[in-house]
């Protein structure tokens, strides 16, 4: 050790309490719009499904059908590869992994749909398939046979439908409470919302509901998604969306991308209308610089080519639904909607990939970060956030194995949370 340093300083304490006083308000604001993470499970993807189509045997019948188009349009794990131009050494372990998901859980979010899919009903028949939406969603929750997240969408809070909108979610979760309670994985979804006032009104209604039922308020939140210019620039040339977050009073967990709707309302010809437009970039990237540290997931859209018909057209289907995906992951949409069950081999194909292919120099840089180990690359504590949150996000939709992790990084799965999540102080990082 050299020369101990003399220490001095110029200030009284006083002004560091002064400054901190003066900042009190802004650390609580900042903590209440920029929570961070929630750190639970995000889906890769939300399906929907017409409330007049859903039937108790649907998920295991998208996983069926899934599984059958393998089987006749790609029959191994070469041709899938070959299709998708998977690498030769992932081809293998993505292709087993698509099946075994096909076959334990083809589905991980579902919305049933009383919104476009579904159109306007008279109304005792929408009452009767809203209440029997809820019955079989309390009935598979109860028998296992649930997706992770299942819910509904309805219908908006614009003048001409919100009556309806409103007694469907209303008769929905009325049902849900007489079957034996909301599930856990509740997801609600208020579709083209233009104005932060909608998004109030709405939960208005969740308000109402928790006090009629007795529920801890705030139990039920809600995905916001964004189908119209309005959504993303104000008529005062302010970001809306954002203000939508801050209307949502914390319920808010996810902005969703509406392609086509959103396509058409800034006037993309129907050709040309897709995930990658430039207008569609455009919206994502105002939605993502909005939900950043609010803990409000952002998800990208779909697509409307179905792999359907001779090989040779699901295979172009497939190549186009693989290539979307894997855009959407490079630029931080973890999830999307996918509108056929011909769309879920090419769902976790691309996920799959993504997050084998990248395991282990995630993995390394994150060793080496926890061990100061240093490299060829010099990290900072953001940066081992997002290699644990990528670790995490592999692990929870069953690209990677918490074994394999643990293996090539030394952490727990407590480990991976605590640096994708980081509170104040050190983090304490122990042996898996």
């Amino acid at each position: 050790m050299g020369q101990q340093e003399k220490v001095a300083t110029s200030l009284a304490g006083a002004v560091s309490e002064e400054i901190s006083a003066s900042l009190t308000a802004v650390d609580a604001e900042l903590a209440r719009r920029y929570p961070g993470d929630p750190g639970t499970r995000q889906p890769v993807h939300t399906v929907y499904v017409p409330g007049d189509v859903f039937e108790p045997g649907t998920l295991r019948s998208w996983g069926d059908q899934a599984l059958a188009a393998l089987d006749e349009h790609a029959p191994d794990a070469a041709a899938f590869a070959a299709v998708l131009g998977i690498p030769e050494e992932l081809a293998g372990p993505v292709h087993d992994r698509v099946r075994a998901k096909l076959e334990r859980e083809p589905v991980e979010d579902l919305r049933i749909d009383f919104e476009d899919g579904y159109g306007p009903r008279p109304d005792a028949e929408e009452d009767e398939a809203a209440a029997r939406a809820a019955r079989l969603v309390s009935e598979a929750y109860a028998n296992g046979t649930a997706a992770p997240y299942m819910g509904i969408r309805m219908k908006c809070m614009e003048a001409g439908v919100r009556d309806r909108g409103i007694r469907t979610t209303d008769v929905f979760l009325t049902g849900l409470m007489e079957s034996g309670g909301l599930p856990e994985g509740l997801v609600l979804t208020l579709p083209k919302v233009t104005y932060p006032e909608q998004v109030t009104a709405f939960v208005q209604l969740l308000e109402a509901f928790e006090k009629a039922h007795g529920l801890d308020a705030g139990r039920i939140g809600f995905e916001i998604q964004i189908e119209t210019s309005q959504s993303i620039l104000a008529a005062d040339g302010t970001a809306a969306v954002a203000r939508m977050i801050d209307a949502a009073r914390g319920r808010a967990t996810g902005l969703h991308y509406g392609t086509f709707d959103y396509s058409a309302c800034v006037g993309v010809s129907a050709a040309y209308q897709a995930s990658d437009h430039p207008a569609a970039d455009h919206a994502k990237a105002v939605m993502q610089v909005a939900a950043a540290g609010t803990g409000v997931r952002v998800s990208d859209g779909s697509t409307n080519v179905l792999p359907v018909g001779p090989t040779d057209q699901v295979h172009e289907a497939w190549r186009l639904h693989y290539g979307l995906t894997r855009r959407a992951l490079a630029r931080a949409y973890y999830q999307g909607w996918d509108m056929h069950p011909g769309h879920l081999p090419t769902r976790y194909a691309a996920v799959y990939a993504f997050y084998r292919e990248g395991l282990e120099p995630a993995a390394a840089r994150l060793a080496a970060y926890v061990a100061k180990a240093g490299g060829d690359v010099m990290d900072e504590p953001a940066t081992a956030k997002a290699l644990s949150g990528y670790l995490l996000r592999g692990i929870d939709c069953g690209a990677v194995d918490t074994a394999e992790v643990a293996r090539l990084t030394g952490l727990t799965r407590a480990d991976l949370d605590a640096f994708a999540s980081p509170r104040r102080g050190d983090l304490t990082v122990t042996a898996p």
